[in-house]
């Protein structure tokens, strides 16, 4: 099988969990460090599928890659080859799709439930209503034309979407506990009020192993729908 490529675009928001799953299931993959200078491809044709993680940057920022990365995108929607995106990789895919990515009514930061709402969505998340993910984000996307809307939160209508063998999600189903230790260096830097939508670094770290445990059945669940559509 070809790899997997995935896509970092800051040095702390590696594949995290992602990576473990596809080695758990012998699926191979290659990290293109783009926030070291690493070019996006040109073509999709050599990877099975394509996983676009998160950052800090607003896929509005003129970033040079960007536009790359949204041609690339459309590249492998038009091959039928799986996308996968994380918080700013599903900005970046609904932008490529012909979404929007505009500001987010509130911040999201820490721990919140994320729910299927009125979208059956079975194939994608079986039997599960909602659950617990984890979020950092201050944007937010609209849902492409021809994409469906899977997953909803409270404070922002649109957490996941899914389009044929794609799934672009705004929140972060891939944390590690040391990824969560690592971002909360700069939760300060957010100037973020505490409040609803918003925890502090020690509430964060509640339960954090059983929140993390329980985040891992659901990413199971969209993993292996996803990883069921790779090209060989």
């Amino acid at each position: 099988m070809k790899p997997v490529a995935i896509f970092r675009h800051n040095p702390g928001e590696g594949p995290g969990y992602f990576a473990t799953f596809l080695d758990a299931h012998s699926v191979p993959w290659t990290l293109v460090k783009v926030d070291e200078g690493a070019a996006v491809p040109a073509a999709a044709d050599s990877f099975s599928g394509l996983c676009f993680m998160g950052g800090p940057m607003s896929v509005n920022d003129d970033l040079p890659w960007i536009a790359h990365a949204c041609a690339l995108v459309r590249q492998a929607a038009e091959r039928n080859i799986p996308v996968i995106g994380h918080c700013l990789g599903g900005q970046l895919m609904s932008k490529a799709l012909g979404g929007a990515v505009t500001k987010n009514a509130v911040k999201e930061l820490g721990w919140g439930k994320v729910s299927r709402g009125d979208t059956p969505a079975r194939d994608w998340l079986g039997n599960i209503e909602s659950f617990e993910a984890f979020h950092w984000h201050g944007e937010t996307f609209s849902i492409p034309p021809g994409a469906t809307r899977i997953l909803k939160s409270d404070w922002c209508d649109n957490q996941a979407f899914v389009m044929g063998p794609h799934l672009g999600m705004q929140c972060h189903v891939e944390m590690t506990d040391a990824m969560i230790r690592l971002w909360n260096r700069a939760w300060a830097d957010e100037k973020a009020a505490p409040g609803p939508s918003v925890q502090r670094p020690e509430e964060m770290y509640e339960r954090i192993d059983e929140r993390i445990a329980a985040m891992r059945i659901a990413a199971d669940t969209l993993y292996t729908r996803w990883i069921a559509g790779l090209k060989a």
